[in-house]
């Protein structure tokens, strides 16, 4: 891991994003009756909180940080038969949380697809990305 011990606390934001797209007949049922699974964003939302929280179990070389808040929402699209997943992440800390978001982006995508696969495999997970991201030495980033 890079050593960080020399870096300032400051407060670290980062947002990132993602969709998965369904053929409109995989829309229908995911809108109608959702996965016999059980509730689809509800069950995406506590993945994703926990795969923002498990970091540094994913990705090696992400330092453990101390997530001062975590919050996936979602966007039904239904002119495009698509769910976008937004995450934020926030800590005060000496390095970034921009994995954080993304991993709980990626695994709320997984988990949507996971449970609405049994409407055929045609899902796609689309444009997970970093949209915002702020504190520490390099300043603000956002898309």
């Amino acid at each position: 891991m890079v050593d960080i011990s020399d870096k300032q606390i400051t407060k670290r934001v980062a947002q990132a994003e993602g969709q998965v797209v369904f053929s409109a007949k995989a829309f229908k049922i995911f809108i109608k009756q959702g996965s016999p699974k059980g509730n689809v964003l509800e069950t995406a939302k506590i993945a994703g909180i926990m795969a923002a929280k498990n970091t540094p179990s994913s990705l090696p070389l992400c330092h453990p940080l101390f997530l001062e808040k975590i919050l996936v929402t979602f966007e039904i699209i239904k002119s495009k038969n698509t769910v976008k997943v937004i995450a934020e992440v926030l800590c005060s800390g000496k390095t970034g949380v921009e994995m954080e978001a993304l991993s709980a982006v990626s695994t709320a995508c997984l988990t949507i697809y996971d449970m609405m696969k049994f409407t055929g495999q045609d899902i796609v997970i689309d444009s997970i990305r970093l949209m915002h991201k702020s504190g520490g030495k390099s300043g603000v980033y956002s898309r």
